[in-house]
């Protein structure tokens, strides 16, 4: 990455400063979420949702005895979802768990995390890549994946990748989470101009003694989602804190993030998870355990929420 001068750091910041103020966009509260509903949500575990920038394709995970990548479609945003199909065996392996799927913007990339043989650790963040992003199989389709390597991945378990594209810096930053200090924290890393990625980091201001996973990041970078059990979690059914779905913000890409608070009206007090923003981010996906007019009589469901954008400030 090219050293930015300091003259040239003071108008980047500037820049985000009106950027920030001319396309900050206000959205209501969240709406009470939604079951997905069938054919998504079924008899089985389902979960880890991610939904494309078109909205037009949903990426989940299912549980038939080992978890795989499954993928529902639908015509346009006003249709119902499609009946999923499992991914092809380049993505999902015989015996191994597949999880936490996150495709890029431009509809071409697939990350997700697996336990196949040839990782790092016991789980490690993999990406595949299509020629043609209409395409999930064939080949046209998902092809065998590479693994990220040490500088992401580490000899202990990592999940839930998504990567964040800053169309103001340029900067391609990858955020996930992993235990490699013994708890579960968020890391990030950058990408490099040979398309590898730097040594990752913990985002300090996300972090605690608690558990911090599976974050989700909008488009324009300035809210990030995630899941923690840190004080102030709702208290579950055993008495100890709920993994809830929490949110940071800040007013540019160049700042830290604010300190989290809980996403109040997306919480139950049962496990909620792996938090994921639609692209105009007026619609989130999670999944659910246990929660009233779950389809799953075990596991977890899929759910949504809603918000309306207000206004655009100036």
């Amino acid at each position: 990455m090219k050293k930015i001068g300091f003259f040239s750091m003071g108008l980047l910041m500037l820049a985000a400063t009106l950027s920030a103020a001319a396309y900050a966009q206000q959205f209501s509260d969240w709406s009470v979420p939604e079951n997905v509903g069938p054919p998504v949500n079924s008899a089985e575990l389902d979960a880890q949702p991610f939904v494309t920038k078109d909205g037009l394709s949903m990426y989940f995970v299912r549980q038939t005895g080992v978890q795989d990548i499954w993928v529902s479609h639908r015509a346009t945003t006003d249709d119902p979802w499609g009946e999923p199909e499992l991914l092809p065996a380049t993505v999902n392996g015989p015996t191994t768990n597949e999880a936490t799927p996150f495709v890029t913007v431009d509809g071409h990339w697939l990350y997700f995390v697996s336990n196949r043989a040839g990782g790092v650790g016991r789980n490690d963040i993999w990406v595949s890549w299509r020629p043609n992003k209409r395409v999930d199989s064939g080949p046209g389709g998902w092809q065998a994946p590479v693994n990220l390597g040490r500088n992401v991945n580490s000899n202990q378990r990592e999940q839930a990748p998504v990567l964040f594209e800053d169309e103001l810096t340029g900067v391609i930053t990858l955020y996930f989470n992993s235990d490699r200090s013994g708890n579960d924290d968020i890391y990030a890393s950058t990408m490099q101009p040979d398309g590898s990625f730097g040594p990752a980091s913990p985002v300090s201001e996300l972090n605690t003694g608690s558990i911090e996973q599976q974050p989700t990041v909008s488009r324009n970078g300035r809210e990030i989602y995630f899941i923690s059990d840190r004080p102030g979690s709702l208290v579950g059914a055993e008495g100890l804190p709920s993994p809830d779905i929490w949110v940071s913000t800040r007013s540019s890409t160049l700042e830290a993030w604010s300190e989290p608070e809980p996403a109040t009206m997306l919480n139950s007090p049962f496990h909620e998870g792996r938090p994921s923003l639609s692209f105009d981010g007026s619609t989130i996906y999670f999944h659910s355990a246990e929660r009233v007019g779950n389809v799953s009589i075990c596991c977890f469901d899929i759910w949504m929420a809603t918000r309306e954008k207000l206004q655009d400030s100036e």
